[in-house]
């Protein structure tokens, strides 16, 4: 009969286990992680009500810029380039009318200056020359077509164009019967500025309506947020003093009923806790007084049976209050699990048993020091009872500590594995009954996990027997 109590940090006890992938979902589904099997549409929405929010506010803003955008290019910019195209062509036109012989009184220099002076034109002519060889084709562009449909209109002899050689400018030629004109014009005289101002005001203005937006949400979600952390922390056994409602209407009366049942919970908290102080003091004391008439009985066999049930009665009676205090007022304290479960471990008769301690991972969490004590040693005590070889392993696995207690004993039945958290049950098949215990100690134990935010999972050992595998939130 030895104890074995070794201590290993770093290394890693690494053993299948049943259900970490059911555990480890439904981790992922408490946190509101990603759930695989959706459909792709709902896989890209945002998970999130900022996110969401948002994204019915930008929608609109985007879409009505995007159809306004497409309507402009479609209708006023072509529209736009039609009419300058058309102006630009009837000044070309009546410059060739007057050069036109017997059209006017004017001679060429007088007519380029008035084009010059009241068109924009910059003119000149080549006698007897025709359309350069190597002039530039026609491109697909809406100004290009534009601009050779209004010349077609309005010209009766050959022309070219160029809209892209030059940087600034756009040339036109006209071959007339004496000669080659050539027309220089400022390619602004075919573009509207109103295009650079739509693209300007509708990047600028969507802007800005998004960043007024995301404020505006931000400030929204973030009652929201405050409610769900208080939530959370509520559920983990640790008070929220501080939180107040705020917010729309809606969030604060969620915020509002909250606070009405975290009240409710902590007064009939208190109400059990006292109650059963009484119960604990009202049953102690003919307790008591039975122990003493039996020992003034002397050693009889009647008696001898009478002091088994009155010891039995002090044990369930111990072991329920114990119970209730499971979910009393001690207060929530940062405390180190993995040296909390070494001085547990440490504490813990091992007579019969071998306990191996492996610590991979240290966090401070916030427990309530003793009840989570209580917990770790029911669990330790029973696999040093029924097993012969102990195995106790600390591991951060993402945003939990698993604290995974083993023994080789005789193991619980997967279909009595949620039965035997039933206050006072005991498992008659598979525990010794000569060992003892008022069935709480189980019940006790995933009282106070559950009451710190995490669960108590068994699942089965690597050896054969029982797996108590604790997960706690970070």
């Amino acid at each position: 009969m030895s104890h074995s109590h070794s201590t290993t940090h770093g290394a890693a006890q690494d053993a299948p286990h049943a259900d970490t992938e059911g555990a480890g979902k439904r981790a992922r589904a408490r946190h509101g992680g990603t759930t695989p099997g959706l459909p792709w549409r709902k896989r890209l929405l945002p998970r999130s009500l900022f996110g969401r929010a948002l994204l019915i506010v930008v929608t609109p803003v985007v879409l009505v810029q995007l159809i306004a955008a497409i309507v402009f290019f479609e209708r006023h910019h072509d529209t736009t380039t039609k009419r300058l195209a058309q102006g630009l062509s009837g000044h070309i036109a009546a410059t060739v009318a007057f050069m036109e012989d017997g059209r006017v009184g004017l001679s060429q220099d007088e007519v380029f200056e008035i084009s010059r002076q009241t068109m924009w034109l910059r003119l000149s002519f080549e006698e007897g020359a025709a359309i350069p060889a190597d002039a530039p084709p026609v491109r697909s562009f809406t100004l290009d077509q534009r601009l050779v449909e209004a010349l077609d209109e309005r010209l009766s002899y050959p022309f070219a164009i160029d809209t892209y050689t030059l940087e600034d400018d756009v040339r036109v030629w006209v071959e007339m019967p004496d000669g080659l004109l050539r027309v220089t014009v400022q390619r602004k005289q075919l573009f509207s500025s109103t295009t650079y101002l739509l693209v300007f005001w509708t990047v600028g203005t969507g802007s800005l309506l998004i960043v007024v937006a995301l404020i505006f949400m931000r400030n929204q979600v973030r009652p929201i947020r405050r409610l769900a952390v208080a939530a959370e922390r509520f559920g983990k056994g640790q008070d929220v003093p501080n939180f107040k409602p705020e917010g729309a209407e809606e969030v604060r009366q969620a915020s509002a009923a909250f606070i009405q049942m975290r009240e409710r919970i902590k007064r009939q908290i208190h109400q059990r806790t006292e109650m059963l102080a009484g119960v604990s003091h009202d049953l102690r004391t003919p307790l008591t007084r039975m122990k003493l008439q039996l020992a003034m009985l002397g050693e009889t066999p009647e008696a001898a049976s009478l002091k088994e049930d009155v010891s039995e009665m002090e044990q369930m009676v111990e072991g329920y209050l114990a119970f209730a205090r499971g979910e009393g007022t001690e207060q929530p304290q940062f405390t180190g699990i993995g040296a909390l479960v070494e001085e547990v471990v440490s504490r813990v008769n091992g007579e019969g048993a071998r306990i191996d301690l492996h610590i991979e991972a240290e966090v401070k969490l916030p427990l309530r020091r003793e009840a989570m004590r209580r917990a770790l040693a029911n669990l330790i005590s029973n696999a040093v009872r029924y097993g012969k070889t102990v195995a106790v392993n600390v591991a951060r696995k993402g945003g939990q500590m698993h604290v995974v207690i083993d023994d080789d004993g005789p193991g619980i039945p997967e279909e009595k594995r949620e039965e035997v958290f039933r206050p006072f049950f005991r498992l008659d098949t598979s525990r010794n009954l000569e060992t003892g215990g008022t069935g709480l100690g189980l019940t006790i134990a995933r009282d106070v996990v559950r009451g710190h935010g995490g669960d108590l999972l068994l699942e089965d050992a690597p050896g054969g027997g029982l797996r108590a595998r604790i997960v706690l939130p970070v």
